[in-house]
């Protein structure tokens, strides 16, 4: 894992001193080594995390054997052994780097579909001047591009490209605010920037001086079929092969590792799985809080326990929490509000005074309808309750339960082409389309955020067509996002083992009722784990690695609304009514503590233009 960073331009724009600068600012993704190659066209700057070769003939760039093309790499390549025997070509490394050379060098841009890994790979052809630039069928590794006037530019991180301030201008995208508030994130493929934008995920683009072309070459979407898996026995034992089969890939590196250990279902099959194919206890990282109801680390020691690893157990407060709340926005350089980035890099710091590469369990949820959410598209797809949704909003909402009442906003929307960001944003609290309209001042029209749902060989069932919209949005642009930027804080690689594109593949074509059954959400998934861990250890509710932020808003961080949320900033930043907002405000104080991830968006959004500077 590692930064990279560059340009390819048609006359001169970019020099060697503002590509050093790119790679610079990204020194914590890669603290080992870094590397540079310009030429009159060509910018390729690195910063090298090493994983496999620890050897300096493994930095970056690195060139052919005939130094014709150059090839800068973040993120690994799993099989690359594989590959390797299939080319029988003499290699002058052990490492994944020049065997993607090689494969690209010997098949072209078919070379991708070898690949089974996380990366973005940029490749510059001397001689052809011509660049070639990739990321990964489900967008693991971040890539951000700025084309302008013949210039092509890139970075792992938008730092890469704020860096080139203020040769370039950057302004800031009041469309990515507006989705913000919706979705708590930024969407593929807008950024914060105007100029700038998010390489979308499963693409590759060539760049000449004739211009520049993005082509999709993988999409979940395409891998719909219009049969589905229903033999829950074939099912079982395909998914524990592709399981183990990914996490024993994902254990393949020559620095020490260990794993991300919530307790919960998907960071334990994991562990189990990665135990199981340890001669060694592997390290375990666990994050508790004191606050009772969200403290998982008891279970999380538990499985740890069964398993024979070796664990290892953070205790969060309110004053970590505040200690991280600036580095959090200098790290993911747009506006985000997924308060569990704090408990990830927290966890991530513990883990890198122990081990260099983790695993993680992230996607577990979204291919085996894991969330709540899929309940809701459920609920909310009967045509009766779809006819009745305004009585029944406005029924709830006279409750006294809070529970009762933010229920009662998930029946709130008008147009049903709309409902699966309706049903996610609900979910996890944030500003539906409606409260957007009324809190945003001068908000463009519409959002760019797609959610709806495409036509496929087979008709998906709502949950489906929910989780669709999660593993194209939510999945990639958030917790994915999420744990690289906390991870490479601390110069941690994370690997995720759940979406090798194998077991995504399988999953999107797994029938709905071996995924959700009389209740219990990730069925199969949980049948593979207990042939490894107890069942009655995970017989509890599901939680989440979250923070009790409504309770921290509330004492410590109370703070944070009056300074970031009050009228003062509004009128400074000039992007949302504090008429409006202090509705909420107000709301949130009187003991609608639900609206606590709303508060936080407005915290977020205003403590990023604080510290960014981009003209709006």
């Amino acid at each position: 894992m590692c930064g990279v960073a560059g340009f390819f331009q048609s006359r001169k724009q970019f020099t060697e001193a503002e590509l050093q600068v790119m790679t610079d600012v990204q020194r914590h993704r890669g603290p080992d080594a870094d590397g540079h190659f310009t030429d009159d066209f060509c910018g390729l700057g690195h910063r090298r995390l090493s994983i496999l070769d620890l050897s300096d003939a493994a930095n970056q760039p690195m060139f052919s054997k005939d130094r014709k093309t150059i090839i800068l790499f973040n993120g690994e390549v799993y099989n690359f052994r594989e590959i390797a025997s299939e080319l029988k070509v003499e290699l002058r490394t052990t490492s994944d780097t020049e065997v993607i050379l090689e494969a690209y060098l010997r098949w072209g841009t078919a070379f991708l579909d070898k690949l089974n890994g996380m990366f973005v790979v940029a490749i510059y052809e001397v001689e052809k001047k011509q660049l070639f630039i990739c990321r990964d069928r489900m967008g693991i590794k971040p890539l951000y591009y700025y084309y302008k006037d013949g210039a092509f530019v890139f970075s792992s991180e938008l730092k890469g490209i704020l860096a080139l301030r203020p040769t370039v201008k950057l302004t800031l995208n009041r469309q990515a605010v507006k989705d913000f508030l919706l979705l708590g994130y930024v969407p593929e493929p807008i950024s914060i920037c105007n100029e700038v934008m998010k390489f979308p995920s499963g693409s590759y683009a060539i760049v000449n001086e004739s211009g520049f072309e993005i082509k999709s070459w993988w999409q979940p979407e395409d891998k719909i079929t219009g049969a589905v898996l229903k033999d829950e026995a074939v099912a079982k034992r395909k998914l524990d092969e592709l399981v183990n089969s990914s996490v024993a890939y994902r254990m393949i590196s020559d620095v020490p590792f260990g794993t991300f250990l919530s307790g919960g279902i998907d960071s334990s099959l994991v562990t189990a799985v990665a135990q199981k194919n340890s001669a060694l206890p592997v390290n375990t990282f666990s994050i508790g809080f004191k606050e009772g109801k969200y403290n998982e680390a008891g279970y999380a020691a538990e499985v740890a326990k069964h398993l024979g690893t070796h664990h290892h157990e953070f205790t969060v407060t309110e004053q970590d929490a505040m200690g991280l709340i600036d580095r959090m926005i200098d790290a993911y350089d747009e506006p985000f509000a997924d308060s569990s980035a704090i408990p990830t890099m927290l966890v991530s710091k513990l883990a890198r005074e122990h081990v260099t590469m983790t695993l993680s369990g992230d996607g577990g949820d979204e291919l085996f309808l894991g969330y709540g959410t899929y309940r809701w598209a459920e609920r909310l797809s009967n045509p009766l309750i779809r006819m009745a949704r305004k009585p029944i909003h406005a029924l709830l909402s006279a409750a006294k339960d809070n529970r009762v009442k933010r229920a009662a906003l998930h029946f709130a929307y008008d147009e049903p082409k709309h409902l699966r960001s309706h049903i996610f944003s609900q979910e996890i609290y944030y500003f539906s389309r409606r409260e957007i309209n009324k809190l945003m001042l001068n908000a463009p029209a519409g959002y760019a955020v797609n959610d709806i749902p495409g036509k496929y060989p087979r008709k998906l069932s709502a949950s489906e067509e929910q989780a669709v919209f999660d593993i194209r949005y939510y999945l990639k642009d958030d917790l994915l996002a999420k744990v690289d930027r906390a991870t490479m804080q601390f110069s941690l690689e994370t690997r995720v083992p759940l979406i090798d594109y194998r077991i995504v593949e399988f999953a999107l074509n797994l029938d709905p009722s071996l995924k959700y059954r009389n209740g219990i959400p990730k069925y199969l998934l949980k049948e593979v784990l207990y042939q490894y861990v107890p069942r009655h250890l995970f017989e509890r509710p599901k939680w989440g690695f979250s923070i009790p932020l409504d309770k921290w808003l509330q004492t410590d961080l109370n703070y944070l609304i009056d300074k970031y949320a009050s009228k003062e900033a509004c009128e400074k930043f000039g992007l949302i009514n504090f008429n409006e907002l202090d509705l909420y405000r107000r709301e949130f104080k009187a003991g609608k503590t639900f609206y606590y991830n709303r508060l936080w968006q407005v915290i977020v959004l205003h403590k990023f233009l604080e510290k960014s500077g981009l003209d709006s």
